[in-house]
């Protein structure tokens, strides 16, 4: 990251939510590296869904600079088993987060989005401007939606209360400290575990979901970072970002890379009953290298390579 680029946090109080989970960790530790003032209070001391305790806390903090980054988040499976707490707790978040910044005075909020709020079928890559084309795939549409309605938040809240910011939407993430539940997880830590443990027991099938036709976009956690803490530093403006790398990869393919990375050489068996999600994810991410002069540093083969090593030293049950 350029010192340049992130120079006007120097001395400067940032409020983050979210703090400790996968993406505050790195997020909290670079904004610290720049020079800022870091206050990430944990869940079990500020409970977002509620409105004044969220308010107060941003009050007694009086930061210049907010990031909101708390989430409800998981795994095509997890939103089918409770599409109404992910869309009543992401929109109520970002409502309380919003309202609080304005009370409080904040300078710069910056809100992360999520590429499921795109529509369907969107073309690929996926432009900003398509973002309202249409609705998103349904098993992640509750989220989506959420994630989405606050971006129009963010608009209103700038036309009426002159509270400026910014919003990104960063493609599928991964890397250390990653949700390994099986229940809970997102695609890569689901492929690692399942891999991993396949490889230790001497399994030779492992059994995926979906057709593995499905295409992604992955972004390593340390990259998206660096792209909040650049925003944080100096981006006020109203239309939404793309983060991400541009390139795109089938379930397939990705299967394979997973495979060799954690040394599993039997082979995989796709579950056709199980949902592919979206048909196909990748971002163009021109946006991102005009407004915030970022470019993800991280292939998938050194990513992968990173979030296996952290699987192997801390086991399943660790995350953020």
């Amino acid at each position: 990251m350029s010192p340049a680029g992130v120079r006007a946090l120097a001395g400067q109080r940032v409020f983050v939510t979210g703090g400790h989970g996968f993406l505050g960790q790195p997020t909290c530790r670079r904004l610290a590296e720049a020079g800022a003032e870091v206050v990430a209070p944990t869940h079990a001391e500020l409970e977002l869904l509620a409105l004044e305790p969220t308010c107060a806390a941003v009050a007694a903090a009086s930061p210049s600079v907010l990031l909101h980054l708390a989430a409800h988040v998981g795994g095509i499976g997890a939103n089918q088993r409770h599409p109404g707490a992910f869309w009543r707790d992401n929109l109520l978040m970002g409502v309380h987060v919003l309202e609080a910044a304005r009370r409080a005075g904040v300078r710069r909020v910056v809100v992360v989005g999520t590429v499921c709020s795109y529509p369907k079928f969107t073309p690929v890559p996926f432009l900003e401007s398509s973002l309202w084309d249409g609705f998103p795939e349904e098993t992640n549409a509750p989220y989506g939606v959420a994630k989405r309605a606050l971006l129009t938040g963010l608009e209103a809240y700038r036309l009426e209360f002159g509270l400026a910011g910014a919003f990104l939407l960063p493609a599928n993430m991964y890397g250390p400290r990653d949700d390994f539940d099986l229940e809970t997880s997102h695609v890569i830590p689901a492929m690692v575990r399942k891999c991993e443990e396949a490889r230790v027991a001497g399994r030779d099938e492992v059994v995926l979901w979906g057709t593995g036709a499905a295409t992604r976009e992955f972004l390593y956690v340390e990259d998206c970072a660096e792209a909040l803490v650049l925003a944080a530093a100096s981006l006020d403006d109203p239309a939404p970002v793309n983060l991400g790398t541009g390139r795109e990869i089938s379930m397939r393919d990705l299967a394979a890379r997973i495979a060799a990375a954690t040394g599993f050489a039997g082979r995989f068996r796709w579950d056709a009953t199980r949902p592919d999600g979206q048909p196909r994810r990748a971002l163009d991410t021109q946006r991102a290298q005009a407004r915030l002069g970022w470019r993800a540093r991280t292939a998938l083969e050194e990513g992968l390579s990173a979030t296996v090593a952290w699987y192997r030293a801390h086991g399943p049950g660790a995350r953020a």
